[in-house]
């Protein structure tokens, strides 16, 4: 690729990709958005500032509002003779307390975010106990029922292998192939009441996550039985699905590449 000259300084195009933790309790999502304080803008602000220059940036996924993620990736690209250390370090400076870079480095031009990806880890944390935790309110869907957790792991068996997840897909999707590969779908508790889900898969559908959980938990509650959960997987209707869990349990674990 042919340089860049700018003031008489020769200088040519980096991509740089980020490792972010965030807390998006705040937030109204990944994506920028008029009228919303979103994770992607914040980023953005605030590499343009050091950079000099506006950047955008490409993110894995776009979590929606109240999603945390403990290691999204993203990558922009920089005609900035800064290095990652620098970027790294600058970011951490500038952005709130609820937005951490966990690592920057330089990677190759074709290198992209979202396109270059294999696969992402998905955690949802439902509490199941009477007492609700204040302090953890904004990380767990708090369920005072007791949970068949033997239903839920029959449920979660079944999603893995290669289906068509139609019927966990919200509206507004723009994924216009709705087969993806689980290869891991399982539920761990503790002796707090604190019940981790955790599910793996090459991508996913918009919502797919909390609608599964969702449909679980109706299941772990006697409201479905195994087989009717597993007719709404073959069915590919949205419409014979449960309700979509709240945003506030779902943590974006890990992408893969």
């Amino acid at each position: 690729m042919a340089p860049l000259f700018l003031l008489g300084n020769t200088v040519t195009k980096k991509n740089i990709k980020l490792i972010l933790s965030y807390d998006g309790t705040h937030y109204h999502g990944w994506q920028r958005q008029d009228n919303s304080v979103t994770i992607q803008e914040i980023i953005e602000d605030r590499i343009s500032l050091m950079a000099r220059e506006p950047v955008r940036v490409t993110a894995s996924g776009r979590t929606d509002a109240g999603v945390h993620a403990l290691n999204q990736v993203c990558n922009f690209i920089t005609q900035s003779s800064l290095g990652p250390r620098t970027i790294k370090k600058g970011l951490n400076s500038l952005l709130p307390d609820d937005i951490s870079v966990k690592d920057a480095e330089s990677v190759s031009l074709e290198f992209h975010a979202r396109y270059s990806a294999k696969g992402k880890t998905y955690e949802y944390r439902i509490l199941n106990r009477k007492e609700r935790d204040p302090f953890h309110r904004n990380y767990v869907w708090h369920i005072p029922t007791s949970l068949d957790r033997n239903a839920i792991k029959g449920c979660l068996s079944l999603l893995v292998g290669r289906h068509d997840f139609s019927a966990f897909r919200s509206s507004g999707s723009g994924n216009t192939n709705p087969v993806r590969s689980v290869t891991r779908a399982e539920v761990h508790g503790s002796d707090n009441g604190l019940m981790r889900f955790t599910i793996e898969a090459d991508g996913f559908l918009r919502h797919m996550v909390r609608n599964i959980v969702g449909t679980v938990v109706e299941v772990g509650l006697g409201k479905r039985d195994l087989k009717e959960f597993e007719e709404i997987l073959k069915s590919n209707d949205r419409r014979l699905a449960g309700i979509k869990a709240p945003p506030q349990g779902l943590f974006l674990m890990d992408v893969r590449y």
